[in-house]
């Protein structure tokens, strides 16, 4: 019941990545995709079921990285894999057909194949090691040599004797036949079929031989023959009587043997023979679907359990190529983690040839600000403080060099210019209406994230909405993360401050060299080069800091501007 809940609207899996990270995933099976699009997160009271989703994660990431070999295998066997569901559906009410079943067989062909490999890197490691159990014996979660054990959760469950029944020849060759091997009533007509066919070209031949000797013309193995009309035979194919005309043009004409009294009596018989072979075929057709059907749940286990494999496998990767770590689960509601990096983010510089400056955070029930310039990145950090425990609740590693986590019932972040052209409305009264949806919908263990309340509106009310928000915010069971430019939304009691480390340990005379005679662009990519975007805590009376003032002056606004601002900072 708990799983159908909605933990995050739209707008929060969109700003903290997560449908980013998802759609990043190189998930190869249609069962895989299903099981992503379905996927739910775990709410408080699960605690022990997403520990046991990490824990699997964990021994595929052991997996991944033991057997690369199996993995571009399994890859290409869940590159052919091909939903074939509804046909399993169909066959409990009505008779599949061959094409049909052909696709069964396909897909029962593959999930062998998948286990033949599972279980080929299973016998491997035990092989080579000392344990005292037999493979399949493992406890799920526990390690083994190597890492070479997939989770039992992903094994399926045995389908030879369908497969059987649909190659009863035993060749495992993906194609579908209704071989003599199905009935050996369908093996007496193909045979009396093949013996007649023998019979009429016997006819046939005897025939082609007679015309070759009395007009010297010679058909073809098929017994036709193709002629231009001012060939001197063309008058003489005419008159014959054994042959007739079926095809002509301008040019040429094709004359094919005309069946005799005895050949249209083998036809006949020949006939009523492919009745009684399609009446076999359908009754074999028939008695295949209903094999099919009575192994139908199996058939959708099976195909569920690939999906879940394929998907987890999906999550091990990206967990292994984005240096991703298991977060711990834990009863209360914190959120902590150490060097958590925005992915997102991460990639965008990456691509550019720049480093990540990872941040480290730990928040608990009531109110953290966060508090800085702009350029300062705490909007980026906001989404991270959203994204890592959004992550870990969906079951997925998280890009941070350790993390615990206590679930939460509610996340919902408020976040950029909301401004609704379609419903009249200002970025701040959207702003409005998403503050009070978060409110209306909070419960205890929520997690909210808000970004510069009230920007939208004048300084003095913006200032006192934030301080009356924090005020309200303070003692509920919520984790609240508010990032904000009005230092003193701070002031209320129990509000934890984080600043943007920033400017503050920069080397400015070194800065200044750097920045001296770099064009606009360059200007700012240099500051960003020096700021230091780590969080750290502020204590009451801390002064405040200038990094505003100090990237206008850097980027050219005049000293006297500066010069007075700075006396209005007291």
């Amino acid at each position: 019941m708990g799983r159908n809940r909605r933990l995050a609207n739209v707008k929060t899996r969109h700003e903290t990545g997560l449908d980013y990270i998802t759609q990043k995933l190189n998930i190869e099976t249609p069962f895989g995709k299903k099981v992503l699009k379905d996927n739910k997160p775990f709410f408080p009271g699960e605690e022990e079921e997403l520990r046991e989703e990490l824990n699997r994660v964990e021994a595929l990431v052991e997996y991944v990285k033991n057997n690369k070999r199996t993995i571009e295998l399994l890859s290409e066997v869940f590159m052919e894999v091909k939903d074939a569901s509804r046909t399993a559906e169909r066959a409990e009410k009505s008779v599949l057909t061959a094409l049909e079943i052909y696709e069964i067989k396909s897909l029962l062909l593959l999930m062998e194949k998948y286990m033949k490999m599972l279980q080929s890197e299973e016998t491997s490691s035990f092989e080579h090691s000392n344990h005292c159990c037999l493979p399949g014996q493992e406890k799920e979660g526990t390690e083994t040599v190597g890492g070479n054990i997939i989770p039992e959760r992903y094994h399926l469950r045995d389908m030879t004797d369908l497969l059987d029944a649909l190659d009863p020849r035993g060749d495992r060759i993906n194609t579908f036949y209704i071989y003599d091997e199905f009935s050996p009533k369908l093996g007496e007509i193909r045979k009396a079929k093949r013996e007649i066919e023998i019979s009429i070209r016997k006819e046939q031949k005897v025939k082609r031989d007679e015309i070759h000797k009395q007009y010297g013309i010679m058909l073809t193995p098929k017994f036709d023959i193709v002629i231009s009309k001012s060939h001197p035979d063309f008058e003489k194919l005419k008159e014959i009587e054994a042959l007739e005309m079926t095809d002509q043009d301008y040019m040429s004409a094709t004359f094919v043997l005309k069946p005799n009294d005895r050949v249209f009596e083998l036809q006949r018989e020949i006939d009523k023979l492919a009745v009684d072979m399609e009446e076999e075929e359908e009754r074999i057709c028939a008695m295949l679907s209903k094999k099919i059907a009575a192994r139908k749940e199996d058939l959708f286990y099976n195909c569920d359990r690939i999906g879940e494999f394929d998907f987890a496998l999906a999550k091990a990767k990206y967990a292994i190529k984005h240096d991703c770590v298991k977060p711990e689960i834990v009863d209360e509601h914190i959120i902590e983690f150490e060097e958590g990096r925005n992915l997102q983010v991460e990639d965008i510089l990456n691509s550019k040839g720049k480093k990540y400056c990872p941040i480290s955070i730990a928040l608990k029930d009531g109110v953290t600000c966060i508090t800085g310039a702009n350029m300062g990145g705490k909007t980026i950090s906001l989404k991270l403080s959203g994204q890592i425990p959004i992550l870990a609740q969906y079951g997925f590693f998280v890009p941070a060099k350790s993390a615990k986590i206590g679930l939460s019932n509610f996340m919902q972040m408020l976040i950029g210019d909301s401004q609704s052209v379609e419903r009249g409305l200002s970025s701040f009264g959207s702003e409005m209406e998403e503050l009070k949806e978060i409110l209306d919908n909070s419960v205890d263990r929520s997690l909210i994230l808000i970004d510069e309340i009230a920007s939208g509106t004048n300084p003095v009310e913006g200032l006192a909405l934030s301080r009356a928000l924090v005020d309200y915010l303070v003692d509920k069971p919520y984790i609240t993360l508010f990032t904000t430019h009005f230092e003193t939304v701070t002031e209320t009691d129990n509000v934890v401050n984080l600043q943007v480390v920033g400017l503050a340990n920069c080397d400015f005379t070194l800065l200044n060299r750097e920045i001296q005679y770099a064009n606009r662009r360059e200007r700012i990519n240099i500051i960003s080069k020096y700021m230091d975007y780590r969080l750290r805590r502020v204590e009451e009376n801390k002064q405040v800091p200038k990094d505003a003032l100090n990237i206008a002056k850097m980027l050219g606004l005049s000293n006297e501007i500066i010069d007075r601002a700075k006396n209005y900072i007291k």
